[in-house]
């Protein structure tokens, strides 16, 4: 058979609602692949590679359905040359297409792929995904010339320009103020209830013998009969239903909550959903802010406010700072960090249970909310001075939500601060004290939240205090740091002393904490 046009379709590019689909034509064939590289540049979590080749099966199966002539290559097909640009010349040699059309992929690396294989052809077309609020060069356009990327300056200018949460004048946020983070830093009293987790199992048992057929190493565990991430846009519409009702409301305050009773709380759990473009982040947005407006005595407008500002701002401005950034971000390491992960961050048996909690649940889960991976994954792994590299590769692999363009900026800049400062303006680091602030774990830990140093206190405090001291010169004239250091100063030689020398204690035998 002839076609004059291909189409690649990406695995995080299954939105059926783009403007390609609008019509069909039998001269246009579309393209997805399973192909191993993908499975490989890092270890995955199992339930990741289910979701996506479980996505990509189910919207080439419905683009067939609607009319649209589909190729789609498993991963064990035998005419499978597990590579985009061989698959895809296979095709144009097979079927005589004159023409190469794609959408712009979100990660560097596949981007410089495409457009590599473009040079060799005579005809291709790149289009805009049609997902985001923002361009690729936005956020570097918004900030030329400048030091820095001020996040809350590029929220406002997307809140204006799409006109989200704006007062009648379109220049004046509702309510005047822009931003209510102050509001939602509360711990979870024990009376809360958290809403259970909605059910949407599948039976993955096919991709999983697949996987195990094919030699692919990934990480955690699966439940093959009970898979529970939406794959499909009428399961991701469902989610976004059920986290309105049950969880918007008081999403504010505990967004930053952690405990040991529940893993999820009240978190949306659609990134996965929108990364992989299932459903659009203004159809998100919109369906928030509609319920809001309905439900002003129960929604809180501060709960309403932290949600949009994760999508609106946080989001595209993580996107914003990778494209302005790549490929040297990747390079990044401000620190000079060269450790290694403690051997746990992939079995989660050790004794800190802040640590075991939050990676325990990424491990059977495939997530974890930002404060966990932030303040306890991302903040001990900062403080023991692991290599940025090491950290990249966890998080990319094991969370359900990441690709590349939004875990690299948040893990070596937010979290890391790998980057010295191009996104966040301080190091997010803490002792025991904020995780006991923030949640319930230190009260079942094996270690003592309250010392410094000494076989039972809790490690966070003595590396601390360590990472301040040895990076003392770089960070010395952070004026948001300051505190620390008066604080430091002020204790006793002796107790310096004892602390950076349990501090070096923890580091050599980290394995064993």
């Amino acid at each position: 058979m002839t076609f004059h046009t291909l189409r690649l379709i990406l695995g995080d590019q299954l939105n059926a609602q783009h403007s390609w689909y609008r019509e069909t034509a039998d001269s246009t064939l579309y393209v997805l692949m399973e192909i191993i590289p993908e499975t490989q540049y890092v270890q995955h979590h199992i339930q990741k590679i289910c979701g996506f080749f479980l996505a990509m099966r189910t919207f080439a199966a419905q683009l067939e359905a609607n009319g649209h002539q589909v190729q789609y290559f498993k991963l064990d097909d035998a005419n499978n040359l597990q590579d985009f640009a061989a698959n895809c010349t296979q095709l144009i040699e097979q079927h005589h297409i004159q023409h190469f059309e794609y959408q712009l992929p979100d990660e560097w690396r596949v981007d410089r792929q495409l457009l590599t294989f473009c040079q060799s052809l005579g005809s291709s077309k790149a289009f805009d995904s049609e997902h985001f609020f923002s361009t690729r060069t936005e956020l570097a356009e918004l900030f030329s010339g400048k030091k820095t990327y001020l996040m809350e300056s590029f929220y406002r200018k997307m809140r204006t320009k799409h006109q989200i949460l704006m007062e009648a004048d379109g220049k004046t946020p509702l309510t005047g103020r822009w931003n209510y983070d102050a509001e939602n830093r509360k711990k979870m009293p024990v009376k809360v209830q958290v809403p259970p987790v909605l059910q949407q199992n599948k039976d993955v048992n096919h991709i999983v013998a697949l996987l195990t057929k094919m030699g692919v190493k990934t990480i955690g565990t699966v439940h093959p009969q009970r898979f529970n991430w939406p794959v499909t846009r009428v399961e991701s519409l469902a989610l976004l239903e059920h986290f309105i009702a049950l969880r918007l409301s008081v999403f504010g305050d505990y967004q930053d909550a952690m405990t040991d009773r529940d893993w999820l709380l009240f978190h949306s759990r659609l990134s996965f959903s929108m990364n992989i473009k299932l459903i659009a982040p203004q159809e998100v947005i919109a369906a928030c802010i509609n319920y809001w407006q309905a439900h002003q005595d129960t929604v809180p407008y501060s709960a309403l406010e932290g949600f949009v500002r994760q999508i609106v701002g946080w989001r595209e401005y993580m996107r914003g700072i990778y494209w302005a950034e790549m490929p040297q971000y990747q390079e990044l390491n401000y620190f000079e960090h060269t450790a290694t992960l403690p051997s746990w961050f992939w079995h989660a048996k050790t004794k800190m249970n802040c640590l075991a909690q939050a990676i325990g649940q990424s491990l059977e889960h495939a997530y974890a909310h930002h404060i966990q991976r932030l303040m306890l994954t991302g903040n001990f792994a900062l403080l023991l001075g692991v290599h940025p590299d090491e950290v990249d590769a966890w998080y990319l692999g094991i969370y359900m939500d990441a690709l590349e363009w939004v875990e690299i900026t948040n893990t070596r800049g937010m979290s890391q601060f790998a980057d010295g400062g191009i996104v966040g303006t301080k190091p997010y680091v803490s002792s025991a004290n904020y995780i006991h602030k923030m949640s319930d774990h230190c009260s079942k830990c094996h270690y003592d939240k309250s010392l410094r140093y000494g076989h039972k206190a809790c490690p966070f405090n003595a590396l601390y205090w360590d990472f301040y001291d040895r990076h003392r010169d770089k960070l010395r004239s952070n004026p948001r740091i300051g505190m620390a250091y008066q604080v430091w100063d002020k204790i006793d030689g002796a107790e310096k002393a004892q602390i950076l020398e349990h501090a070096a204690w923890i580091k050599q035998h980290v394995d064993g904490l």
